[in-house]
């Protein structure tokens, strides 16, 4: 089998050419060997040295520092078809080193093979390592690592001097020389990059023995490794020791990985007081981070998001939720349940008790994690927003109880989001990274609202933000002359592999045995929003269909009693709705003629899409890219015979053919877009204060 030797290179001027030299000696032997050096973007003269000291050698000149494991998955994918022999640059090979790692890697069950390794004076270093688990980080903690290591159960570093004499296996070993074969890189595939630096070899080795192939320890092979790095530098050493815990997350999960935090984090604090680096450890410990920040860069900001709804009883479909959801794949994310917009009050407002008991027990929930990295918190407000000063006084709670909670989370210079205006008197002195204003809709055409104080804070939005993001053309185009180059156009996406169709067996009970053909409809029943005396003539005119609502209402219900063929199932859970949805025969949008829908886009369009429903819809702006696979209806009559003519006649379009039109537009992709987006310079920069 040929055999590639890839050298990492980092800044490595200083040792990358004797190490070259000693590889060219050990590969005399080798007919079928040579060299792979992948450097991570190195600004002093690595690379000058290396050709020209190994001008025969392949050069891979990566454009970024994207840590170790990356550099060697790209010398992996120069050598496709070799055995690999991955060396830091500050190991220096003995001249039969290869040929012996060679041998070792044949032996049967072997995949990797290591050598001994010794410091530039000549003395050993331990190299060796059991499987790392809490009791062992824990036995370290408190006795010390050698200590430990003389006891299997007690400590992960392998220390009995008999154990080095002697070939044998080990879980892994420290990954400055390490022989891999074609074979076993085949069956475990590449490094995880997202280590950046430590850890990423212990991983590997791990999941290489899960699948069959041994790390196999051959004394007789020999290097000599300078090291001591990691030793001297905080950020390294921290990096080092916070990845052990995210190790044990990723192949043990998150109970386990709580206990082994806990057990690293004592072993940190009993040595605060001899340096620096333990300091820095203990620090990011407690600022946890999922995956570690790379060393000269500022940390990724994180994202805060003030909600228009509250995850714990409205639709988890909306916009913000789905867009934070997606971030937080890339982001921590802490999302403000909503603050509201005023009091809900008799006359003005209905369910008024509901409403007031749900919010409640909402904030008495406080702050939980549903999913990794994303956050929600419910902060108690005071929703009096036509007194100036109640409203300074609301701004002041709520703000200190959502810095409070995003200290806690490292949030320290987010960019937030701001969905709901009322928010705006909170985020105004707020530490940033930017301010982007979520105009889903206009909030000041809210018919609870007090619109004179809604519509002022909409402008103090409008005005301050850094990026101001539409779903509505006709509402960005109308705003334009005072948003300018921050206002962006960015569609509402598809959960699309949530809104997958169901077969028969897997609907709901209750959806199943309502009498067929279903018209449907799932969402919330806003009477601001959907047009019940049109949704009563459907039932009426077509009382051979069964008319079947699916969403919590605020509109009174008991009018459609009279009629046998409507069903209204209530508020379901955002993971049946697929469920209940594959069940419809046409999907309907009922919308009423106002401002309001006017400027909206509902995203319940491109879910109902993603089944392969057929839709019919009333007509507003934003369905005008959809008339090649909707039926759109400008009068009560027209929208009655264009069900009619649906359940007649089906969709426009195949239903793998609508389905196939959104599959591009996932949330995923949105909150890529979202994230590039604030990752640009603003063009016109706006107030933004600091405090």
């Amino acid at each position: 089998m040929p055999l590639a030797v890839v050298v990492v290179t980092y800044h490595s001027a200083e040792v990358v050419e004797d190490c070259l030299k000693s590889v060219a000696v050990a590969l005399r032997s080798v007919p079928d060997g040579r060299i792979v050096v992948v450097d991570n973007a190195s600004a002093d003269d690595t690379l000058a040295i290396v050709a020209r000291v190994a001008p025969d050698a392949q050069i891979v000149a990566r454009t970024a520092n994207d840590g170790f494991a990356a550099g060697v998955n790209a010398g992996f994918a120069a050598a496709p078809d070799c055995d690999v022999l991955v060396l830091n640059p500050d190991v220096r090979l003995h001249p039969e080193a290869i040929t012996l790692l060679r041998a070792a890697l044949v032996m049967p069950g072997t995949g990797i093979a290591v050598p001994r390794l010794a410091g530039v004076d000549g003395a050993p270093q331990p190299s060796l390592r059991r499987a790392p688990n809490p009791l062992r980080a824990l036995g370290e903690a408190v006795l010390g690592g050698t200590r430990a290591g003389r006891v299997e159960a007690l400590g992960e570093l392998v220390v009995d001097p008999i154990r080095y004499e002697t070939a044998g296996t080990a879980a892994w070993a420290t990954g400055a020389a390490w022989l891999i074969s074609r074979e076993a890189r085949e069956a475990t595939g590449v490094l995880e990059e997202r280590y950046f630096l430590y850890s990423e070899e212990t991983e590997y080795m791990l999941r290489a023995g899960k699948r069959g192939y041994a790390v196999r320890y051959e004394p007789r092979a020999r290097a000599v490794h300078f090291g001591g790095e990691q030793s001297t530098s905080p950020v390294l050493w921290s990096m080092a020791t916070t990845n052990r815990v995210r190790l044990v997350r990723e192949h043990k999960g998150r109970p386990a990985a709580f206990v082994m935090w806990l057990a690293v984090l004592l072993n940190e604090l009993l040595r605060a007081p001899r340096g620096a680096k333990h300091r820095k450890a203990v620090g990011d410990l407690v600022r946890w981070r999922r995956w570690p920040a790379r060393p000269g860069q500022e940390p990724e900001p994180g994202w805060v998001c003030f909600s228009a709804q509250d995850w714990w009883y409205h639709n988890r479909a909306h916009s913000d939720f789905q867009l934070m959801r997606a971030m937080a794949a890339h982001r921590r994310v802490l999302v403000v349940n909503s603050i509201g917009m005023r009091m809900p009050t008799r006359g003005n407002s209905t369910h008024v008790s509901r409403r007031i008991l749900r919010k409640l027990r909402s904030v008495a929930k406080f702050v939980r994690r549903p999913m990794p990295e994303f956050y929600v918190m419910s902060p108690l407000p005071l929703p009096f927003y036509g007194s100036p000063f109640l409203r300074k006084v609301n701004a002041v709670l709520v703000r200190g109880q959502v810095r409070l909670v995003a200290r806690f989370l490292g949030l320290r210079n987010p960019v937030i989001m701001v969905t709901i205006p009322t928010a705006w008197d909170v985020v105004a002195p707020m530490r940033r990274h930017r301010l982007v204003f979520n105009r889903s809709d206009r909030h000041s055409d809210f018919p609870e609202a007090d619109r004179a104080s809604i519509e002022a804070l909409e402008n103090r939005l409008l005005a301050h933000a850094d990026h101001v993001v539409y779903v509505s053309h006709a509402l960005m185009d109308e705003e334009l002359p005072r948003t300018g180059a921050r206002a962006h156009f960015l569609d509402h996406g598809v959960d699309i592999d949530h809104f997958v169709v169901r077969p028969p067996d897997q609907w709901p009970d209750d959806v199943r045995s309502i009498t067929g053909p279903r018209i449907g409809f799932f969402g919330a029943l806003d009477d601001f929003v959907v047009d019940f005396d049109l949704l009563e003539r459907v039932a009426a005119e077509l009382p051979q269909a069964s008319l079947v609502l699916i969403g919590d209402a605020t509109h009174p219900m008991e009018r459609f009693a009279k009629y046998p063929n409507v069903h209204w199932l209530g508020f379901r859970q955002y993971s049946s709705i697929p469920a209940y949805g594959s069940a419809f025969d046409v999907a309907i949008m009922p919308w009423q003629d106002n401002d309001w829908i006017k400027r909206s886009n509902p995203i319940k369009l491109k879910e109902y899409l993603a089944l392969g429903l057929p839709v019919v819809s009333t007509d507003f702006a934003e369905l005008a890219g959809y008339t090649d696979r909707v039926r759109a209806a400008r009068t009560p009559t027209a929208f009655v015979d264009a069900v009619r003519e649906t359940l007649a006649t089906g969709p426009l379009l195949p239903a793998a053919a609508l389905r196939a039109s959104v599959e591009a537009h996932s949330w995923q992709a949105r909150s890529r877009d979202l994230l590039g987006l604030t990752n640009l310079t603003v063009l016109a920069e706006p107030d933004r204060r600091r405090i």
